[in-house]
């Protein structure tokens, strides 16, 4: 059950400092190492005075950090020793390199709750620095400034496009990338155009806005380029891709600082797709949104037609 009162102080067994008797002095103060200890009662307290062990709650009483004794010492009055006893149940604190693993145990750290989002800069590891143990700030091991979280997976299957908007661009990046693996169109010859919003996509740029250049190649050794100072889009590919089972389309791409209110907002990355059976197209694309303001939302979609399948994933780079 539960202690009333004071629960006991158990375990610290301390002997006090000398003490300097005072003629006609019944109380003093009890202290280790001239800092002030305060004993659970007087019956943890062993006290010689002239050689003679003294009675507990009778030769004298102890109130906070002092002793009080039943009758006024006097000048040739010795005090031997004050013991202050704690409770036996208590191990105290180890010696040095005496816990070995077996004495730990196997739930120490997995029973405690997991971290469940990327570490703060000051957040700290243990670390074995040739044999010896070392605390490390995580500022000091996370990545540089490629680095990147992943805020975004969509699956996709049948849709009209793929839109990404304040909820994932936000402050807490400056820079984005993203990756569109195996996209398959449900048209035939189409492009893969991106467009960009300045109102979280309540409606996207259209008109004569971007700059941009595409070049790559085919498998047939055919240079295919397109290019454009006033296009209405940012087309991912060089040449349309199909639509036929074998015909996918994949890129990866960045996205640089599209709430910066002082610059245009650029885009560059590279795509790898099929445009037939026989003809793999690889191709290098950039450009940017001609505007000095802030983007917060893009869209991916094919020229026509929806997106039957693939996966889109989005990251923000720290």
């Amino acid at each position: 059950m539960a202690y009333i009162g004071q629960s006991p102080s158990i375990g610290n067994f301390q002997v006090c400092d000398a003490i300097s008797t005072v003629n006609g002095q019944a109380t003093y103060n009890l202290t280790v190492s001239s800092v002030a200890v305060t004993p659970e009662t007087a019956f943890h307290v062993l006290c010689s005075v002239n050689g003679v062990l003294q009675k507990s709650g009778s030769a004298f009483t102890t109130s906070g950090s002092t002793i009080v004794f039943s009758s006024n010492l006097v000048t040739n009055d010795v005090v031997d020793f004050v013991h202050i006893l704690g409770s036996v149940l208590d191990l105290g604190v180890p010696s040095d390199d005496t816990v070995t693993a077996a004495k730990i145990n196997n739930n120490a750290i997995s029973g405690k709750t997991a971290l469940a989002t990327e570490p703060a800069d000051t957040d700290e590891f243990l670390v074995s620095d040739a044999g010896v143990l070392k605390r490390i700030d995580y500022s000091l091991i996370k990545g540089g400034s490629s680095h990147k979280t992943l805020l975004l997976t969509v699956t996709l299957s049948n849709v009209a496009n793929i839109t990404v908007n304040n909820t994932y661009i936000t402050s807490a990046y400056r820079d984005y990338y993203f990756t569109l693996s195996n996209v398959h169109a449900a048209s035939d010859n189409v492009d893969f155009p991106l467009r960009v919003s300045t109102d979280n996509g309540s409606s996207f740029i259209t008109g004569s806005d971007y700059n941009r250049s595409a070049y790559g190649r085919d498998s047939e050794d055919t240079l295919n380029k397109s290019a454009s100072d006033a296009g209405t889009d940012m087309n991912l590919m060089s040449s349309p891709t199909g639509n036929a089972t074998s015909e996918n389309f994949n890129s990866e791409g960045y996205i640089f600082d599209p709430l910066g209110t002082n610059n245009f907002t650029t885009f560059t990355g590279r795509s790898v797709y099929s445009k037939t059976d026989t003809r793999l197209n690889t191709a290098l694309w950039s450009g940017h949104y001609e505007a000095v303001t802030a983007v917060n939302c893009f869209k991916l979609n094919f020229g026509s037609g929806n997106i039957a399948s693939g996966v889109f994933k989005f990251y923000g780079i720290t």
